[in-house]
Order: structure tokens, then C-alpha cells, then sequence
């Protein structure tokens, strides 16, 4: 299961730097290129400049993963644990389980992003049993407020219920 969370994780963060590296090659190529130095460029020299852009910032990319003392994994680590706690849990629950209220899943919203901030910022520095990752305790707190306040707040009305139910029956 761990293991396909991660490869979720991978997948998404290779998703959005593969397009912030084709963002900032065609912005320089197309841009700065070909819309200041040479004006008068042709489409294969502007490929070519998106070319030496996109390997240039690559391995500008490459010697930063490689710093070990890099902040820029910590700041993508604790924001990937925010977006995972937030909504990670009512995203699951409102596809698998349909008692899933508003109410609940504001609730397990606020809970799973506060939660990051403060297992991060108070709990984990004690150290010891409570030195692991923010996102694992935030998104099971998350999910136990969305299971408590679902049954603690009426049911959705039926044309939700039936919506589910239809959902889960085409699949």
C-alpha cells in the first residue's frame, strides 16, 4: 500500500516538474530568444535554444536534488503532506463511502491541514515515537473527524445518496 502511495506521489511530482521544465524552456526560447537577442529566428533555432534551456535548468534541477542539505525537498515534502492530508482522506471516503457528509468532510479538511502544521511545528520536534513524517498522523486524524462528524450530522439528502449509488454501480 505504501508503495502505491509513493508511486502516486512520484507520479504527480513528475507530472508538474516535467511541465514547469517545458514552461521555462519555451518561456526563455520564445521570449528572451526569439523576442529580444533574435528577433528574426527561425522555429529551429528557437527549438534549439528550448533545447539547451530545458538541459540547462535539468541539471541546474539535478546538482540541487543532489545537496543533501537542499530546503527546497523539505518545502516540497511538507506542502505534498498538506495537500495529502486535506484531501487525501475525503477524497476516499466520499468515492467508497457513501455516509460521507459536509460537515464531515469540512471538518476532516480543516483537521488533516491543521494537523500538518501542528505535528510539524510542536509534536515532532519532542523527538522519539513522535519524530515521523506529519502527513501519517494528520491523515489518519482526518479521516477519524470525517468518520465521527458523518455520523454525528444527518445524512445527505437522497439525491445525493442516489447519485452514489448510481456511481457505483456504472463502475
Amino acid at each position: 500500500m505504501a508503495g502505491v502511495v509513493m508511486a502516486g506521489i512520484l507520479a504527480a511530482t513528475i507530472s508538474s516538474s516535467d511541465s514547469y521544465l517545458l514552461i521555462a524552456a519555451s518561456a526563455v526560447s520564445k521570449n528572451i530568444y526569439q523576442g529580444i537577442l533574435k528577433k528574426d529566428a527561425t522555429d529551429r533555432e528557437v527549438l534549439l535554444a528550448s533545447r539547451i534551456t530545458l538541459l540547462i535548468i535539468a541539471l541546474v534541477g539535478v546538482i540541487i536534488a543532489l545537496d543533501e542539505n537542499s530546503v527546497i525537498f523539505t518545502v516540497v515534502s511538507f506542502a505534498w503532506a498538506g495537500f495529502g492530508a486535506t484531501f487525501g482522506p475525503i477524497m476516499l471516503f466520499s468515492l467508497f463511502w457513501k455516509r460521507v457528509t459536509r460537515a464531515g468532510a469540512i471538518a476532516g479538511m480543516i483537521t488533516g491541514g491543521s494537523m500538518v502544521f501542528i505535528w510539524k511545528l510542536l509534536i515532532r520536534p519532542l523527538g522519539g515515537v513522535f519524530d515521523i513524517y506529519e502527513l501519517l498522523p494528520a491523515f489518519l486524524l482526518s479521516c477519524i473527524v470525517i468518520i465521527i462528524t458523518s455520523y454525528l450530522t444527518p445524512e445527505e439528502g437522497k439525491e445525493i445518496q442516489d447519485e452514489f449509488e448510481l456511481a457505483a454501480n456504472t463502475v
